[in-house]
């Protein structure tokens, strides 16, 4: 029995494209970003990939009448790139960083200098406490050899944490953003079983879009095709997740995407399609105790958790071994480039010590060949840092996956004790 009329909810996710003077036509997107967003009756937008903080000055001036609450994440070198702007008051925020988020020396990819994180605000809408969070994932760059897996394990490990630590008092929960991974990859599977956050593609009533809710296609003109062949064309890798509480249902009532190009223009808004959900909270009777639908209660999922946890610690020890062979092989590189400067050095105290006797190699090369050494040593160093702290995260998810699986195994066996008795 409702004790009130239920409130609609509007959501809005999409991943920008936004790298100045590298993505294309990313100043003239921005503004159709900003003109889309105006027009759109929506409660709250979640933007990724806004690298650059003065395009999110120019839409929160330009939003401003629609959408007067706004907040940028800042982290890493070049910033999180996620931005929410907010139709309702925003109370707070907090942003929570990835602990791995790929390698610094392949700046091809750039995802290490994005500060990857789970940005959270907090909304009362007519007294209900909803906790958005809005993240970006790291990307698949070859889905045949991921060797980033690993580090989106990761990260899925830790956002489930994090959402299901900060949000214990909400009655709505809402996750938007670009997860980087299908629907039924483990990081999503990590993700949805152990938070109990539903899809809203496959809960929705009604959608329009993409076909399969494809929000990364072939026909967009940004995309590069080659690694969508596979898959017919089309992936769904963003999405909006959502669940209510015991005293709040939450149901989708309907579920958008953008197709192609913009009307009237020959690019579309960014190389991801958008996402706009429309959400029913529907106020219950106060202690009716956990929805089994919503509440992210995950006792009736314990076995498939248990195997969705042992999948993704088995890819963590994968990652895990991989790392300390590149520890080691930064160590012995650095041990050589050691050894070559101590010889470097001793061949110049050759002359300190015999008198009259020049140096045996043209000077030249002698400082160059020493600078190489230093720089060998200097490398190798910063890289055996750098494997040091993977491996230490990798290690730190495992434990807490192995906390996770031994709670989960006990669990078991005091559920399949207490269906003993009752059949006695």
């Amino acid at each position: 029995m409702t004790t009130s009329a239920p409130i609609r909810f509007r959501v809005f996710s999409l991943n920008c494209w936004g790298i100045r003077y590298l993505s294309k036509n990313c100043k003239e997107r921005f503004v159709l970003i900003g003109d889309l967003l105006s027009q759109e009756q929506l409660d709250i937008v979640l933007l990724q990939e806004v690298w650059c903080e003065k395009d999110f000055l120019f839409l929160k001036k330009k939003l401003s009448s629609v959408y007067p609450y706004s907040h940028y994440f800042k982290s890493g070198f070049i910033g999180s790139g996620l931005a929410v702007f907010s139709r309702h008051r925003i109370h707070d925020a907090f942003l929570y960083r990835y602990s791995l988020n790929g390698y610094p020396y392949m700046a091809q990819h750039g995802d290490w200098f994005g500060g990857k994180a789970v940005g959270k605000v907090l909304l009362n809408i007519r007294g209900l406490k909803v906790h958005i969070f809005i993240t970006h994932l790291h990307a698949e760059y070859c889905r045949e050899k991921d060797s980033y897996l690993p580090h989106r394990v990761v990260q899925a490990w830790e956002l489930q944490q994090f959402i299901r630590h900060t949000s214990a008092g909400a009655d709505v929960v809402i996750l938007g953003g670009d997860l980087n991974m299908h629907p039924d990859d483990l990081g999503t599977r990590l993700l949805r079983n152990y938070t109990g956050l539903q899809d809203s593609f496959s809960e929705t009533a009604n959608f329009d879009g993409c076909e399969e809710g494809h929000t990364h296609i072939s026909e967009n003109p940004f995309t590069n095709t080659d690694g969508l062949v596979p898959f017919g064309g089309g992936v769904r890798i963003d999405y909006i997740l959502f669940k209510g509480s015991g005293e709040v249902d939450v149901s989708c009532e309907s579920l958008s995407t953008t197709k192609g190009p913009v009307p009237g223009h020959p690019f579309p808004y960014s190389d991801h399609e958008a996402l706009t959900a429309e959400f029913l909270f529907t106020l219950t009777t106060k202690g009716n105790g956990c929805s089994k639908r919503q509440s992210g209660c995950v006792s009736d999922k314990l076995p498939e958790l248990v195997n969705t946890v042992n999948e993704a610690r088995t890819e963590i020890k994968v990652g895990l071994h991989c790392a300390e062979r590149m520890r080691h092989t930064a160590a012995r590189t650095g041990i050589m480039g050691l050894v070559l400067l101590v010889l470097e050095l001793a061949i110049a105290a050759v002359p300190l010590f015999a008198l009259g006797t020049e140096q045996p190699f043209p000077k030249a090369s002698f400082y160059l060949l020493g600078a190489l050494c230093f720089a060998v040593l200097l490398s190798t160093l910063m890289l055996y840092v750098f494997y040091s702290m993977e491996v230490k995260a990798l290690q730190g998810t495992e434990d807490q996956m192995r906390l996770a699986l031994s709670s989960f195994q006990e669990q078991l066996k005091e559920s399949s004790k207490v269906l003993s008795s009752d059949h006695l």
